[in-house]
């Protein structure tokens, strides 16, 4: 009869599927490189995880300081932080972003008398969260545009029924991490104001904003009526998110937060890990972006000189520090030939391969973080060849 253990596998039984076997052979792969471009938390164990937390929290708090209790102290300071950064009046902390752009939107809706939000197809609420903004606020949703980029100024204007809020991705992950010029940006924006809308932006990424857009983090928050960014894209923390804007707004949202749920009796190692991300990745991420356009540009040499007729790197140059591969193989021989090539090399040069929407190609996406700014174009396209050595 199976039994079972301590760790709560049970004995006589198949501890793992071959797909659950695939994914654990693949983190260990990607553990055990001794390069890569973008050395992900998730690879991390706990020891590492704490270790990094521990080593690091007395360089933005007070270790003999009292720990916070439903959103004071530590709490309250990261969203002043926040509020600094971006220049906003307030900000809150979130347990989630997705809650905190629910809280937002509604908040919007009942100030505009409008509950529609307009918003691209390919956007976060869209695609991954199981129809949230409907389901649990009541919010509809129109789209300005079907095409893989933000909406432009005429889609905004020429959109054929009235919305109260248009949300704009920033950048727009499921399209490639892509952005609009600055004066595309302002366009848009403009267009909504025509039209009586407030603006917000999901600025999950907003950090790695200001190389592509030309501006600094406050005057591209200031376009918007309201700003969510999380800590743990590209800041690298636990989790969380804020939501930051005018203060009678944020006030509102924290009575949302409440009833969500996310109002939260102890917060400190999440925000530690906030507070540290903005401390050292903030500063680090225009580095990584114009690093990002160099391995962009060396993949795509890469491919050429090892044969690969067909490829795509896009956008090209990156708008970010994060862009995605396109090739013509089934995504499960590229995964193999990545998880081969950092066994084998102890260099990882893709995480992960997926079905693209068009038959017959996949893509995976690149981040080029602290890790990558050790390679060199050439160092690229040798990784790229190995790799290709790799494919059937």
């Amino acid at each position: 009869m199976p039994v079972r253990t301590g760790h709560g596998m049970i004995r006589g039984m198949t501890d793992t599927s071959g797909e659950e076997r695939k994914k654990l052979r693949q983190k260990e792969a990607l553990r055990g490189a001794e390069r890569t471009l973008w050395r992900s938390t998730v690879d991390a164990t706990l020891a590492e995880r704490l270790t990094e937390l521990t080593d690091g929290a007395w360089s933005v708090a007070d270790p003999d300081r009292t720990v916070d209790l439903y959103g004071d102290g530590l709490v309250a300071e990261l969203e002043a932080r926040v509020a600094a950064v971006l220049g906003t009046e307030a900000a809150a902390f979130f347990p989630t972003g997705t809650m905190a752009q629910q809280a937002a939107l509604r908040s919007w809706a009942g100030r505009t008398g409008n509950a529609t939000v307009a918003l691209h197809p390919l956007a976060h609420p869209e695609l991954h969260e199981r129809g949230a903004l409907g389901t649990v606020s009541g919010l509809r949703v129109v789209h300005p545009t079907q095409e893989p980029r933000l909406p432009d100024a005429d889609e905004i204007r020429d959109l054929d029924e009235p919305f109260g809020t248009l949300m704009l991705e920033l950048p727009l992950r499921d399209a490639g991490f892509v952005l609009p010029a600055w004066e595309e940006l302002s366009a848009t924006v403009e267009a909504a104001r025509e039209r009586d809308a407030v603006v917000h932006f999901d600025g999950a990424r907003l950090w790695e904003c200001t190389t592509h857009l030309g501006h600094p983090l406050h005057e591209i928050a200031a376009l918007a009526d309201s700003v969510y960014v999380s800590f743990y894209k590209s800041l690298g923390g636990l989790s969380g998110a804020a939501l930051a804007g005018p203060r009678s707004l944020i006030e509102e949202a924290r009575a949302w937060r409440h009833r969500y749920g996310g109002t939260l009796f102890q917060q400190f190692p999440t925000v530690l890990s906030a507070l540290l991300g903005l401390e050292r990745e903030l500063p680090r991420l225009p580095e990584y972006v114009a690093h990002a356009r160099v391995v962009a540009t060396a993949l795509g040499e890469g491919f050429t000189e090892a044969g690969v007729v067909w490829h795509r790197v896009h956008p090209s140059p990156p708008h970010t520090h994060q862009f995605r591969v396109w090739l013509p193989y089934p995504p499960e021989l590229l995964n193999d030939a990545a998880v081969r090539q950092a066994e084998e090399t102890r260099t990882a040069l893709f995480r992960r391969w997926m079905p693209a929407a068009v038959p017959g190609l996949a893509v995976s996406e690149v981040t080029v973080a602290a890790a990558g700014l050790e390679w060199t174009a050439r160092d690229v396209r040798d990784a790229v060849g190995e790799f290709v050595r790799r494919l059937p």
